[in-house]
């Protein structure tokens, strides 16, 4: 293994090979470019390069090319003198076309193992992003997951959160005076987007068995590192849910990978395509989230590269943080283009052969304007850099090659099968079945007691009359428990209509007879 990836280089005209140093990958960086500029490629040279180092890599597959990396290149394909030509004009002594050791994922289970989180894992700022909840609604969701907590009630899956969420509207008194005001119209709020979310296809990635971040980790027995593909063309109908799953991925390596400082080559790289969905309209809360994770898990051995059209998608202060970069082409066809185009230009360390805006207009495909950081961490000089051709295959595969791979796969049929195991759906469902079986009791010892009366003609006991002029009234308790269990009663006559329906039921009446 070398100490540096080879990235690309020049012939007449262009500058020296442009190589990125292995113990500096992460210290992140930046894949930008218009459409069919090339990033693709670039995105595929990059991840080959980290695999063949030892590298394990994490990064979606937004249209389907990049799953072409599980495939070798073909020496005779029709890009095959293209690809040799490259190669002699920056100096590679051969190409040798080889294929990545890949595993692929799939959020839907359909083009790759199963990933899964546990309501728990995302936490309530991503659920809320994901969800797009107003401050208030936030609040109401934040309260669900300390009370989750506090009561002992897993939050495994999206009917977890809805059973809690319905118990939480039926207690909101309750609550309120503990956890502050819970506003019922809220709660209904985040039960529509939940019903979105499901409409989106997100109960199959809630739940378990969920996602063991070490088989995103593996590294094969010749020494290279797993590339762990994220089929994403039906994710990315869903733009909300596709920068969730990705965020939330990056934020469990943030929080569970150990602190190794400064390695000599990064523990695990992670490509982050179509990267301004994650800033698109997020909150400050959310930025700074990003931006916290993005500053300090190069301290657990991650680098994090985010591909996007254009720089000015990714907020300036991660912006910032990204070391490591290559540029293809921009078009500057508007006034804002052009505004974009010299800001772009400005980010780069200048060199005195050519104007760094002009060469960022004007690089063709498979063309870049790079700079990586130097031994000591600073900034390498801008050149114009050809990329090298990849050793795999580019483009989609078809579905046997992708079932073989699958069928070959380290992690083969650990999470084929859901679970569904107690949670907090279950457990008020529990509390629903006592609450029951505690209004029928009542009800069946009042009407013993009346019928008593009734056999003894307003007697019980030895002959000893019974007041039935002027009864005795019930304890505050009592009345309470007769007046619940008649509300319930009526309620679950009126409810029986649908599965559905009582499932609601149930969750009402873990707010109407909590155990004690």
């Amino acid at each position: 293994m070398g100490e540096a990836i080879f990235v690309g280089g020049g012939g007449e005209g262009y500058g020296t090979p442009q190589e990125l140093l292995l113990r500096l990958g992460n210290r992140h960086g930046l894949i930008a470019g218009a459409t069919g500029t090339g990033k693709t490629v670039t995105l595929q040279v990059l991840a080959e390069a980290f695999s063949r180092e030892g590298v394990p890599i994490v990064l979606a597959d937004v249209k389907g090319d990049l799953a072409g990396m599980a495939v070798a290149g073909n020496p005779a394909g029709k890009l095959a003198p293209a690809f040799a030509k490259r190669a002699a004009t920056i100096g590679m002594k051969s190409l040798d076309y080889a294929a990545s050791p890949v595993t692929f994922w799939d959020v839907f289970g359909q083009q790759g193992h199963p990933v899964r989180a546990t309501v728990t894992e995302m936490g309530p700022l991503l659920l809320a992003r994901l969800m797009q909840l107003s401050d208030v609604q936030e609040g109401v969701l934040n309260i669900a997951f300390r009370l989750a907590d506090e009561e002992a009630l897993p939050l495994l899956d999206l009917k977890d959160l809805q059973a809690l969420l319905v118990f939480i509207g039926q207690n909101a008194a309750e609550i309120g005076l503990r956890y502050g005001n819970v506003d019922k119209s809220s709660v209904g709020a985040i039960q529509r987007a939940l019903l979105v979310l499901e409409n989106q296809g997100a109960t199959a990635f809630f739940g378990e068995p969920a996602l063991d971040l070490m088989d995103l980790m593996r590294v094969d027995p010749d020494g290279r590192g797993r590339v762990n593909i994220l089929a994403a063309d039906r994710l990315m109908q869903s733009p909300q849910l596709y920068a969730t799953v990705l965020l939330w991925l990056l934020s469990e390596l943030f929080e569970q990978l150990p602190e190794v400082g400064d390695p000599d080559r990064p523990k695990l790289v992670f490509f982050f395509d179509e990267a301004h969905l994650l800033f698109d309209d997020a909150p400050k809360a959310l930025v700074a989230k990003v931006e916290q994770v993005a500053r300090l898990i190069r301290s657990k051995g991650v680098g994090v590269y985010f591909c996007t059209q254009n720089p000015a998608d990714v907020p300036d202060d991660i912006l910032g943080q990204l070391g490591n970069r290559v540029q293809h082409a921009l078009r500057a066809f508007t006034p804002k283009d052009q505004q974009d185009l010299k800001r772009a230009a400005q980010t780069y360390r200048p060199n005195p052969r050519f104007a760094v805006e002009d060469a960022i207009r004007e690089v063709g495909i498979g063309e870049a304007v790079t700079s990586f950081l130097q031994a000591k961490g600073e900034p390498g000089m801008v050149e114009r850099t050809l990329i090298r051709p990849p050793a795999s295959q580019i483009g989609a595969i078809d579905p046997g090659t992708r079932a073989a791979v699958m069928a070959a796969s380290p992690v083969r049929g650990k999470y084929d099968t859901p679970l569904d195991r107690e949670s907090a759906f279950e457990k008020l469902q529990a509390r629903a079945g006592a609450a029951s079986e505690a209004a029928a009791a009542v009800a069946t010892g009042a009407e013993s007691f009346n019928s008593a009366r009734r056999y003894t003609g307003g007697t019980v006991g030895a002959g000893r009359p019974v007041a039935a002029a002027a009864p005795q009234a019930k304890p505050a308790a009592a009345r309470r428990s007769d007046s619940l269990g008649e509300a319930f009663a009526k309620s679950f006559v009126r409810q029986l209509g649908s599965a559905a329906s009582r499932e609601i039921i149930r969750g009402v009446m873990g707010g109407l007879f909590r155990a004690r």
